[in-house]
């Protein structure tokens, strides 16, 4: 079982930075490939950025490549999406999830686990 809890949404003006952290509970959380996902009102929730079990491989979908960055610490199961040069259509709500794909989930079906979600707001 792994419990995942997110941080640092907030509303930014396009062009800023925000960080959000997913804090992970559960012995095995170095064993799952770890993503980010986002949900806009009226759209599906899509895969953002995702990372390999040991932080070696990731994944960003084309949209926020170049401006989106995952980390990940397996000493203190902590998910890291730093993003940077915002623009008003990342605004969305914001998920850490975990998955048995270890190289790091990309779909939907490949979650296991879903943390609350964190707002992220961007204005023009």
């Amino acid at each position: 079982q792994v419990q995942l809890i997110e941080s640092g949404g907030g509303s930014v003006q396009a062009g800023g930075s925000l960080r959000l952290s997913c804090a992970a509970s559960g012995r095995t959380f170095s064993s799952y490939g770890m993503g980010w996902f986002r949900q806009a009102p009226g759209k599906e929730r899509e895969v953002v950025a995702a990372i390999s079990w040991s932080g070696v491989t990731t994944y960003y979908r084309d949209s926020v490549k170049g401006r989106f960055t995952i980390s990940r610490d397996n000493t203190k199961d902590m998910v890291y999406l730093q993003m940077n040069s915002l623009k008003q259509e990342d605004t969305a709500v914001y998920y850490c999830a975990a998955g048995t794909n270890r190289w790091g989930p990309r779909q939907n079906t490949e979650i296991d686990y879903w943390g609350q979600g964190t707002q992220v707001t961007v204005s023009s």
